[in-house]
């Protein structure tokens, strides 16, 4: 593995998209069927693993076609 890669990290864009749409997080969790305290996780960057599932009921419970809009690689801090 290079430096480069361990200087970033896969942020999941959760909040920014609840922003957007001012939608709860218990609302994210009813649409996609997914536990708010796995939401929560996910969007405060506290999950090591990431199910491609949960992903995909993400994107189909806010109707997005690009995964980038969920998922970003950015810098570390």
């Amino acid at each position: 593995m290079s430096e480069d890669t361990r200087d970033r990290k896969i942020e999941i864009r959760i909040n920014h998209l609840l922003a957007e749409r001012k939608m709860s997080l218990r609302e994210l969790a009813r649409l996609s069927g997914i536990e708010p305290s796995n939401l929560s996780n996910l969007a405060n960057g506290k999950r090591e693993r990431i199910y491609l599932e949960h992903i995909e009921r993400i994107a189909d419970a806010l109707d997005i076609d690009d995964i980038s809009e969920i998922i970003r690689l950015s810098e570390k801090n």
